[in-house]
């Protein structure tokens, strides 16, 4: 794989963490939200960095965790 695509949903997630943080304050939004998308093309690069979550889905997905959001 060389590159992802964001799915509507989690595209709406991203904008919704953004506006919830950036209420209280804007810098962190953007840092919060930078932070989320190096992890994601980290996971485009090194696809199995993270874990399992047999628990959470049956498909071959790996999660990892930034800040308190889980990243699949």
């Amino acid at each position: 794989m060389t590159g992802y695509a964001f799915h509507a949903e989690a595209r709406n997630d991203l904008d919704e963490i953004w506006e919830f943080i950036h209420a209280d304050n804007p810098r962190a939004a953007g840092k919060v939200i930078g932070d989320i998308l190096a992890a994601i093309r980290d996971l485009v690069r090194f696809p199995h960095r993270g874990n399992t979550r047999p628990d959470l889905t049956s498909r071959p997905l790996r999660f990892i965790r930034v800040y308190g959001y889980l990243i699949a």
